[in-house]
Formats: structure tokens, sequence, C-alpha cells
């Protein structure tokens, strides 16, 4: 079953180094991510979300594949590369993996101007190495579905202060 972690941080810069970090972790598969975004409150009060991958591209430059194998059978790839391309880039904007974008919005409207959250959604293999990856750059736990010894520890490598038993 995947977790979803939700971190504030004081700067979007801190947010990212973190983002970049894990995902350096799942290219050593110590973790499986399904979704990181970067939750920034402007200080102009807008909220904007910084997806780890655009579902639009994707589906993009899949359409665009089969678009031009299809067009092969009709002696017209590059037409086919072209519709295949904009129906998988309009299908891909459409669609929402990961963590719900409504979701997201209402977290970084949540948080005060200038600052950051970094949603994650996934497995990890080897949560203590995770933990450690995450534990330089401090942060605030916001939200999770881990369950209460895990999100102690955590909390504790995180930082903050955790209420005694």
């Amino acid at each position: 079953m995947s977790t979803l972690v939700a971190i504030a941080y004081p700067d979007l810069q801190t947010a990212e180094k973190v983002r970049a970090e894990l995902i350096q972790a799942t290219k050593e598969q110590i973790l499986q991510l399904e979704d990181a975004v970067v939750v920034e409150h402007r200080a102009d009060g807008k909220i904007k979300l910084h997806q780890a991958m655009s579902p639009a591209g994707t589906a993009a430059a899949g359409g665009a594949v089969w678009g031009g194998l299809i067009g092969l059978l009709f002696l017209a790839p590059l037409l086919g590369m072209a519709i295949g391309g904009a129906s998988g880039a309009l299908a891909g904007k459409m669609t929402d993996t990961g963590v719900n974008d409504d979701f997201l919005k209402n977290l970084g409207a949540n948080m005060p101007p200038g600052g950051a959250a970094l949603i994650i959604l996934g497995r990890a293999g080897a949560p203590a190495k995770v933990i450690d990856r995450m534990r330089p750059y401090g942060g605030e736990l916001i939200q999770t579905s881990l369950d209460d010894e895990a999100e102690e520890r955590l909390r504790v490598a995180l930082g903050e202060p955790v209420a005694a038993a």
C-alpha cells in the first residue's frame, strides 16, 4: 500500500532539494515514488504546483508513437504522429494521477506566503534510509498515512518535538 506524507518547508528551494533526494533514492531503488509534488504559496498569494512529471507530456509522447505507427498503415506517419500527439496531450491533461490537485491547492492555501510543502506518495523498501536522506533538511510534518510509530520516527528525524508517552 502506498503512503502519503506532506512536509512543510520554509521555502521552495528546500522542498525542491528534498524532492531531488527522493528522486535519487528512487533511482537507487530505495523508494518507489508514485507522485512527488511541491506546493508553493507565493508571496502574491497564488498557489503553484510543481509536478515532478507532466501527465500531458508523457501522454503526448505515447500518443505520437502510436499515431505514427497507425499512420504508417495509411502511409501518413507524420499526420498520424501529429494527431496521436495532440490527442495524447489532451487525454493526459484531463487525467489526474497521483495526489489530487484540489487537495494540493487547499494545502497550499493554508501555508504561510513564501512557504512550500512536499507531498510524497509512494512506497519505501528501506524507510530508515529514506528518513536519513530527509533528516538534514528538517521540516514540519503536516499530514501522513503512516501508523503512529512510523509517524513518530519521522517527526523525530525532522527535528520536531515529540510529546512524551
